[in-house]
């Protein structure tokens, strides 16, 4: 049976189609200016022949944009059925998306059993890492990079984006100027101390697995690591693990003749 996922995000449109419970495609596309729209493109894009014959779940902060899909789940339960489809032993996930951090907890059934998330302040997700590459004219990979040459880390302290965009502007501009690297690693744990105050609040437990585009980010996953004490699991395409979970869902739902 062919069922499809539907992660609305903030900045991307995510697609996963399984069949079988096997992911045979999925497409990641801009949201734009009309979720629908996109949304649609994401489903041409991930081949996917819209009807009847798909059952599918939708999720995501821009869920109520895709009046198209009846079925909806919130973005916490979807994350743990995907994550734990792709990481059978995983116990706690840190999803870092543009706008949010969340931290969820999974019971032994691999069902969502506690979760907590930051998206007061931009200071802890991609869309904050893209304005400090901007401020450090260079590309977020670039600054990822540098980040792992870092000889030490200036502390920049505000839980404020805006607060936090005036320290790092006084590290590259100050007499001699902070080593670049530098400021990239501590713009990194910058950010990894926002997602660690989460998983304390849930509680750490391994094995740990972080998803979201923010998972493309090298550098800021190495000092993750180093302030978690451990490993964590990647997922090869990051930003589609809630899609699948939604992916999922729908095929439960199919089974227990749940329509909407």
């Amino acid at each position: 049976m062919k069922t499809i996922g539907i992660d609305a995000g903030s900045l991307n449109i995510k697609v996963v189609v399984l069949d079988d419970n096997k992911i045979t495609g999925y497409s990641i596309v801009p949201a734009g200016d009309d979720g629908t729209a996109s949304a649609k493109q994401a489903l041409e894009n991930a081949l996917v022949l819209q009807g009847d014959a798909c059952k599918t779940v939708a999720t995501g902060i821009g869920v109520k944009l895709l009046t198209f899909v009846p079925q909806q789940k919130s973005i916490t339960t979807c994350l743990a059925r995907g994550v734990r489809f792709l990481f059978p032993s995983v116990k706690l996930s840190i999803d870092m998306g543009a706008e949010s951090t969340t931290v969820i907890k999974l019971n032994d059934k691999g069902r969502l059993a506690d979760w907590a998330n930051h998206d007061k302040c931009a200071s802890g997700t991609g869309l904050f890492l893209q304005q400090m590459a901007k401020l450090m004219a260079m590309p977020i990979a670039e600054m990822s990079h540098l980040s792992l040459k870092a000889q030490s880390r200036p502390e920049i302290t505000s839980t404020c984006a805006v607060f936090a965009e005036s320290e790092v502007i006084s590290y590259v501009h100050r007499m001699p100027p902070t080593p670049m690297p530098d400021i990239a690693a501590g713009i990194y744990y910058s950010v990894v101390s926002r997602v660690m105050s989460l998983c304390k609040r849930v509680g750490i437990e391994k094995d740990i697995a972080v998803t979201g585009g923010v998972a493309l980010n090298t550098g800021l996953v190495t000092i993750l690591e180093k302030e978690i004490g451990t490993k964590v699991m990647v997922p090869e395409v990051p930003q589609i693990v809630a899609a699948l979970g939604a992916a999922i869902i729908a095929g439960e739902n199919a089974q227990k003749g749940i329509t909407q």
